[in-house]
């Protein structure tokens, strides 16, 4: 177990405030984003979103499919017709995926 000192927890504690007073001054709640699968696409293909909101994927085919990351970190599970499923995304970069049954479909999500 490590410790710390009372300067490091003094950091710690200061930029954690900081980060709450800049989160309240920009007032954003967090938004969900909807992707619709249709005719084997995901529309949009790609989406930028800020950290901390939430991607839904909604399929309008009759064929099941699932919104799956290629570094297989997160999956939708199999999504039937008119069904949805959710994923937040939590930290910035850039996330691609696919579906697992139709490999040709593949979108990108940017968080920032």
């Amino acid at each position: 177990m490590s410790s710390i000192t009372r300067r490091q927890f003094g950091g710690v504690l200061a930029a954690g405030c900081a980060g709450l007073l800049l989160g309240a001054r920009e007032g954003r709640a967090a938004t969900t984003h909807q992707i619709e699968i249709k005719s084997f696409h995901f529309k949009p293909e790609r989406l930028v979103i800020k950290a901390g909101d939430t991607v839904e994927w909604v399929n309008h085919d009759i064929a099941p499919h699932t919104a799956t990351a290629d570094d297989k970190s997160w999956d939708t599970k199999t999504l039937r017709k008119n069904k949805s499923g959710s994923i937040t995304f939590a930290d910035a970069g850039t996330q691609t995926y696919y579906c697992k049954f139709h490999r040709k479909m593949v979108g990108e999500i940017i968080i920032e």
